[in-house]
Order: structure tokens, then sequence, then C-alpha cells
């Protein structure tokens, strides 16, 4: 393959991750008109159509997809390696992106890298807050968070925290109404704020120990949410029963404001950990950010 036809292919793929010519032929520095005209050629090259375009938006078509995930991960590792040899002459730098639940952020991700950005001005947090079970590849991820036990196989997986204390709560005023459960097999007697998982769009089942064993146990509720701050003002407001991270509840526990019960039966989760796929010459910046956020116990 001559030269020009991989660099027709590299444009490509931008105009594809980018779903516009005019974002691409930005990112590219060439004119829309030329990067059009580029596209075009590869197509006729190639004798089938790459994109399907709109006058709203620009989309790979079937084969354009099978094109994209070949090419899409090669290119990203020519730049990778590219940028690593920059690393070696200039300042760390770069974007680093990451998907993280809200608590992870919170409790370890920014405390994590709070001395890093201030010792290395040109590094960059890009940050998303999603309780799927991202794709840390397919989505355009450097790294992501998640609990133990959530990550693929295929993944580099680094601890970053200790297990996690969990409490079952409710408010007061919801306990002048409903009965304090004294045992996981009460609970289903309560209401609960539960937490939905974009993933399967289930709820969150609760891990409580029953008979010696760790359990899932899904309530019913009327209030159904995508993030734990808001799971925790439900609970305030005597919505329901909810199932939060201790540390986050334990100001509320402690002025009275919730109640926590069944303390015996709620299992801590496994700690949150860093995962990214295997990178052979990942930039400093990022070997740094994996090192500013490794676990020592």
């Amino acid at each position: 393959m001559r030269r020009d036809e991989i660099a027709d292919l590299a444009a490509f793929v931008v105009v594809a991750e980018e779903g516009s010519f005019t974002k691409a032929a930005r990112r590219l520095g060439i004119a829309q008109s030329g990067l059009s005209q580029i596209v075009r050629r590869t197509e006729e090259r190639l004798g089938m159509r790459l994109l399907s375009r709109t006058t709203r938006s620009v989309a790979p078509t079937e084969a354009g997809e099978r094109l994209l995930a070949t090419l899409g991960p090669m290119l990203h590792d020519l730049d990778a390696a590219v940028a690593s040899l920059g690393d070696l002459r200039d300042r760390p730098s770069g974007t680093i992106r990451v998907t993280t639940v809200e608590h992870a952020a919170k409790t370890i991700l920014l405390p994590g890298v709070k001395q890093l950005l201030r010792d290395n001005p040109d590094i960059r947090m890009d940050v998303t807050i999603d309780y799927g079970l991202a794709d840390v590849v397919a989505d355009r991820f450097d790294a992501g968070i998640r609990l133990g036990g959530e990550i693929a196989k295929d993944m580099i997986a680094v601890r970053i925290g200790p297990d996690i204390p969990m409490a079952i709560v409710g408010s007061p005023d919801y306990f002048r109404i409903h009965p304090v459960p004294t045992s996981p097999a009460r609970l289903v007697e309560h209401k609960a704020v539960n937490l939905r998982l974009p993933t399967s769009q289930t709820v969150n089942g609760w891990r409580l120990m029953r008979g010696g064993r760790e359990t899932r146990v899904r309530l019913e509720g009327q209030m159904t949410l995508n993030t734990i701050d808001l799971i925790r003002d439900a609970a305030l407001d005597g919505h329901g029963l909810a199932y939060l991270p201790l540390d986050m509840v334990q100001s509320d526990l402690e002025h009275g404001d919730l109640v926590q019960m069944l303390a015996k039966f709620t299992p801590p989760l496994p700690g949150y950990h860093l995962y990214y796929p295997n990178r052979r010459q990942a930039p400093v910046a990022f070997r740094l950010f994996v090192e500013a956020l490794r676990y020592s116990q």
C-alpha cells in the first residue's frame, strides 16, 4: 500500500470518529472540500461506500464500521508511540480521558491527581461520570475506574483504593411509618430508593450476607435515580431505604438525619480499580497518572 493511500485511510478514520467533515477538517488542518475529495477517492478505490452523509450528520456504513474498528486502534497506537517520543523532550503533557463512578471520582480520583496536576500543568483530565460498564477501547477512554470484580479479564487492572464499607439507611421520618427491619428477610416490607444501572437497565442489587453467604437483594420502590448523591437526598427526604457507601452518609448518621440498620449483614464492596488496555508505549503523563492513583496498603 502506498503512503498516500495510508494517509487517505487515516483521514477517513478522523471523519468517522468526529462524525463531521467540518470538525475533521479542523482537526486535520485541511480544507473541508479537500477532505471530501480524499474520502470520495478512498471509496472509489475500495469500490464501496464508507460513510453515509446527510445534511446534518456523517456516519460510517457497515463497511466503514468494520474498517474503523481495525484502523482506529492502530492509528491511536501510532499516535501514542509518537507522543511517547515527545515525552523524552518535553514535560509530561496531554489529555487523560477517564470514565468513573461519582463516589470513586470524589474519594479517590480527584484527591489522587491533585498534586499530579499541580506539578504538571500540561496534563489535563477529562472525566466522565457513568455507572455503565464502559468499554474503554470502543468509547475511546484512556482508562476506567470500577469496583473490583466488574472489570473485563483482558484489561490491566490496578487497585486504587481499599474495600468500601456500605450502609443501609433510612430517615427518622420514614421509620415513623415503617418498622426498622431486623433481618434481610424483612426488607421486602420496605420501599427502596434505587440506583439504575445503564448497561443492564436494571436496578442495582444490594449485597447482603444471608446464612453465611453473600447474596444480591433488589427491592421495589417509588423512586429510581442514576446518581448516588440524589439517592442520599431522597433517603433524607424519607422516600425509602438507601444502600450507600458508609463514608457518604457518616455525617448524616452522626447528626441523626439518617439511621443505619442491618450493619452486620452488610459486607464491604471490593475496592475500586483503575483499568486500561495494554499500552506498550504509554505516554509519560499516563504512567504518572497510574502511579498517582496506585493503592498501597
